[in-house]
């Protein structure tokens, strides 16, 4: 089996148990090569809330300059603020069928450490 297969057979088993709501939002990552981008959706609406990735205006400097680790802390600890700021307190976190390491893991440590709640 592929790695692209197996991440999405294993997406796909996640996504049947894990759904956002309005109260309690999803909050999805999607890492590539270079980049890492979080975003908080709205499955009940069907929207998404906000978005914050490595390429953003204002964290594009200083997430390029990091190492990819590094940059995942800095996209987590920027999608709690922006959280914080639309009152958004707890969300569901989707790993997208990434094993829960490295960039992933980074992401939500720092998510949590800056007062999100999942």
């Amino acid at each position: 089996m592929a790695t692209d297969e197996a991440r999405s057979h294993r997406k796909s088993r996640i996504r049947k148990k894990v759904e956002g709501t309005s109260e309690r939002p999803r909050l999805t990552v999607f890492r590539s090569a270079k980049h890492i981008y979080a975003q908080i959706v709205d499955d009940m609406k069907g929207s998404t809330l906000l978005t914050v990735s490595t390429l953003s205006k204002d964290l594009r400097g200083d997430a390029n300059d990091k190492a990819k680790t590094d940059a995942a802390k800095l996209i987590g600890a920027a999608v709690a603020k922006a959280c914080k700021s639309k009152g958004i307190a707890k969300v569901v976190f989707d790993r997208n069928g990434y094993l829960y390491h490295g960039r992933i893991k980074a992401l939500a440590d720092a998510a949590r450490e800056a007062g999100l709640d999942f």
